[in-house]
């Protein structure tokens, strides 16, 4: 199974993310404001998404900028390329809430309009060396790993 879903408090105001064409292998991730948000240069800026993501074990979710923001509006996410893990899903901390944090790298200030697109998520399938044993279980949200 391969979802995005709602996260709880979060309903009614969320968009799903969608392909825009048959071609497109990224799903248009939309933030969750209805306000617009001016991003200074070199500040960083945090938005909610309201989405979670399940999808299979052997799967990761890539969250890249659209190339329209980094192109245009010189706006990165701060992380480079954000990986979201098939265990982050409905974790005790954050409910495997996706959040995406914005870098203005530009020298203008840029606006982000109301529930604008400013992401995309790829699913990947990724694999494992032959002597993998991994066997540790996630315990909370962001940053939670290897504590």
């Amino acid at each position: 199974m391969r979802k995005f879903e709602v996260v709880t408090g979060f309903e009614g105001v969320v968009v799903i993310p969608t392909r825009a064409t048959k071609g497109s292998a990224g799903y248009d991730i939309h933030i969750c404001r209805n306000y617009d948000t001016y991003i200074k240069p070199g500040e960083v800026v945090m938005f909610d998404t309201g989405i979670k993501a399940q999808f299979p074990e052997d799967e990761v979710l890539m969250l890249f900028i659209r190339s329209s923001l980094g192109f245009k509006k010189g706006l990165i996410l701060s992380n480079a390329v954000p990986i979201i893990d098939s265990d982050y899903y409905n974790n005790e901390d954050n409910e495997g809430h996706i959040t995406l944090s914005i870098t203005n790298v530009g020298n203008e200030t840029q606006v982000i309009p109301p529930n604008a697109r400013v992401a995309q998520g790829v699913f990947l399938k990724y694999y494992k060396t032959d002597d993998d044993n991994a066997e540790g279980e996630r315990v909370g949200g962001i940053g939670s790993t290897g504590k």
